[in-house]
C-alpha cells in the first residue's frame, strides 16, 4: 500500500510595502529596517541634556534642591542623569549603561536600550545615546562658605583642666565614631575647639553624642541675623557652649562631706581611675570604688588636688598584701573593686635611692602588680600644698603621705617612643606640637597600658618609624600588655589607613 506523505505547509509571504522585499506577514506590512525609518521611538526622549555638580563639595545637584554625593559610573549618577529625560517615562527601558568618557572633558554618555509598541501591536526595540555636559554651578553650602556665612550652629567644647588626657580620648572617640563628618569646619582655640554646622540638628545630634561619652553639661543660645516680615521667617545662629568637667584621669580629688556620704561613705579623698560618661573613683586604701555622673558633679562641684604633672616615682621595696579579715567594712558601704588587690607597701623615692634609708609606708590599690624591685608613680600628699576647702576641713592625721597611682613600666621615655610603631589620627593638623606634648605622651602610654581604653581607640601603623632589631627591644617591659608575637604582627601590617588594636 502507497503512504501518502502530508504536504509541507508554507507560510504566506508578502512583499514589504516600502522595499519590495518579502517578509512574513505582520501588522504594519513593512520590513524592520523600513520601519525603523518610518517610526523612531526615542522621538520624545532629548538626546542631551545637562546636570550640575559643585566643585567645592564635589556634589550634584539632584532637582529641586537637594545636592547628592555621586561617583563616576555609580549607580547613584545613573539614576540621576535618568530622571533628568522627560519623555523616557513613554517607553519601556530595557537597558542603561555608561560609555566611557575622559573624565576631566566633562561630558557623560549613557547608552540606553528601549522597547515601545508601534503599528498594529508591533514591538520596537531601539539604542540610542543620550549626552550630558556637566556644568559647574555652587551649592548653597559653598555659596555660604564664601561669603563667610557659612554656619547656622556653633558647638563651643571646652575643659578648663590642666592636663589634657580627657580632650585627647574624646578627640579619639570622636574619630571613631565619625561624630564630625556633618561638620563645616573645626577649630582649635584656647581650652577647647569649635564646631561648625549647617543648621541646629547636625549640632543637636553633636551635642548628645558629647553628653554619652563624657561628663559634661551644655548651654545654648540664639542670634536672630534676619528677619523677612513678608513671609514671617527668622534666620538664627545657635551657639552651644559645652563643658567638660575640669578633672582628668589619674587625678586625686577630695569630695565634699556631703556627697561622700551619698557614695557609701567612701573616703574623701580618691583617685580618678577612668573618665567615661562619669567620673569614676576609687579609695585606694580599701578598694571601693563610685561613680559621679554629670548631674551629681555639677550638684555637689569639686576639683583635683593633685595633676599627673606632679607625679614621682618611687621604688618599692616590700609589698604586703591585705587579709581580708584586716579589712574594714561597715553597714551602707558602696561597691568593692574586684580587679584590685589592697596591700601594704614600704617605698623610698627614686631620687633618694641610695642615701636616704626612710621607708615610707603607704596602703594602695595595686597589690596585684606590684612586688618588690618595681617602680611606681604616686603623689606626695605630705609635701604638696594644696588649696581646696574641702581638703582643708579633712583630719590630717587620716590623709595618707602618698598615694600611688600607677606602676611605672619603664625609666627611658625616649627609648620608649622611639619604639612606638603606631600612631593616632586627629581632627586637626597639629601633631608637631602636640609630639612635643608631655600629657599626649602620658596619652599615648596610658594607651598601652590599658587594655579596656584601647578598645575605644582606632590605632594606625606609622610607616615613618624603623622596625627595631633587636629582639630585646621587641620585649621591652615598656609595653605590658602587648606579647611579641602581637608587636610583629602589627609591624607586619601594610596599610597606615586600616585601624588595629595593639
Amino acid at each position: 500500500m502507497e503512504v501518502l506523505e502530508e504536504p509541507i505547509r508554507q507560510q504566506a509571504m508578502v512583499l514589504c510595502c516600502l522595499c519590495g522585499i518579502g517578509i512574513e506577514p505582520n501588522p504594519a506590512n513593512m520590513c524592520v529596517a523600513c520601519l525603523r525609518t518610518q517610526i523612531d521611538i526615542t522621538e520624545g526622549i532629548p538626546k542631551q541634556a545637562t546636570i550640575h555638580f559643585c566643585r567645592g563639595c564635589e556634589r550634584y545637584l539632584q532637582p529641586p534642591a537637594e545636592w547628592i554625593h555621586a561617583a563616576l559610573e555609580s549607580r547613584e549618577l545613573l539614576t540621576l542623569c535618568l530622571k533628568k529625560l522627560k519623555g523616557l517615562s513613554r517607553v519601556k527601558l530595557i537597558d542603561a549603561g555608561f560609555v566611557w568618557t575622559e573624565p576631566h572633558s566633562m561630558r557623560l554618555k549613557v547608552k540606553l536600550t528601549v522597547q515601545a509598541e508601534v503599528i498594529g501591536g508591533a514591538v520596537l526595540q531601539q539604542v540610542f545615546i543620550v549626552e550630558y555636559t556637566v556644568n559647574h554651578q555652587m551649592c548653597d553650602d559653598c555659596h555660604r562658605t564664601e561669603a563667610k556665612d557659612y554656619w547656622r550652629a556653633l558647638v563651643q567644647v571646652r575643659q578648663r583642666a590642666i592636663n589634657k588626657k580627657t580632650f585627647y580620648y574624646l578627640e579619639q572617640l570622636i574619630l571613631k565614631y565619625k561624630a564630625h563628618e556633618q561638620t563645616l569646619g573645626i577649630k582649635p582655640i584656647h581650652e577647647g575647639l569649635d564646631f561648625f554646622y549647617a543648621n541646629e540638628a547636625a549640632a543637636r545630634k553633636m551635642i548628645d553624642f558629647l553628653s554619652s561619652v563624657v561628663p559634661c553639661r551644655y548651654d545654648h543660645s540664639k542670634k536672630l541675623i534676619s528677619h523677612d516680615i513678608h513671609s514671617n521667617i527668622y534666620n538664627y545662629k545657635f551657639t552651644y557652649s559645652v563643658e567638660i568637667v575640669p578633672v582628668s584621669r589619674d587625678s586625686i580629688i577630695c569630695l565634699p562631706r556631703k556627697l561622700s556620704h551619698q557614695l557609701g561613705g567612701i573616703n574623701s579623698i580618691c583617685l580618678v581611675y577612668k573618665i567615661t560618661n562619669s567620673i569614676h573613683l576609687i579609695d585606694v586604701s580599701s578598694g571601693q570604688i563610685a561613680e559621679v555622673s554629670a548631674t551629681f558633679y555639677w550638684r555637689h562641684a569639686f576639683n583635683s588636688i593633685c595633676e599627673p604633672k606632679q607625679l614621682i616615682e618611687y621604688t618599692v621595696m616590700d609589698v604586703e598584701p591585705m587579709k581580708f579579715k584586716d579589712r574594714k567594712f561597715f553597714p551602707g558601704q558602696g561597691a568593692i573593686s574586684n580587679k584590685h588587690v589592697i596591700a601594704d607597701v614600704w617605698l623610698v623615692k627614686s631620687s633618694d635611692l641610695g642615701t636616704n634609708d626612710n621607708l615610707i609606708h603607704t596602703r594602695t590599690h595595686l597589690g596585684h602588680v606590684l612586688k618588690p624591685g618595681d617602680t611606681a608613680l604616686g603623689y606626695a600628699l605630705n609635701d604638696t600644698n594644696i588649696n581646696d576647702k574641702n581638703f582643708e576641713v579633712l583630719n590630717k592625721d587620716l590623709v595618707p603621705d602618698v598615694i600611688l597611682v600607677k606602676k611605672s613600666y619603664t625609666h627611658d621615655r625616649v627609648t620608649r617612643r622611639r619604639m612606638r610603631a603606631w600612631k593616632l589620627k586627629h581632627m586637626v593638623k597639629d601633631g608637631d606640637n602636640m609630639s612635643a606634648d608631655n600629657d599626649y605622651c602620658e596619652f599615648l602610654e596610658d594607651i598601652e597600658e590599658d587594655p579596656e581604653m584601647r578598645q575605644n581607640i582606632n590605632v594606625f601603623r606609622d610607616r615613618v618609624k624603623t622596625i627595631p632589631v633587636d629582639i630585646n627591644e621587641l620585649s621591652d617591659p615598656s609595653c605590658p600588655q602587648i606579647t611579641l608575637e602581637e608587636m610583629l604582627d602589627d609591624l607586619a601590617i601594610d596599610d597606615v589607613e586600616v585601624p588595629h588594636v595593639l
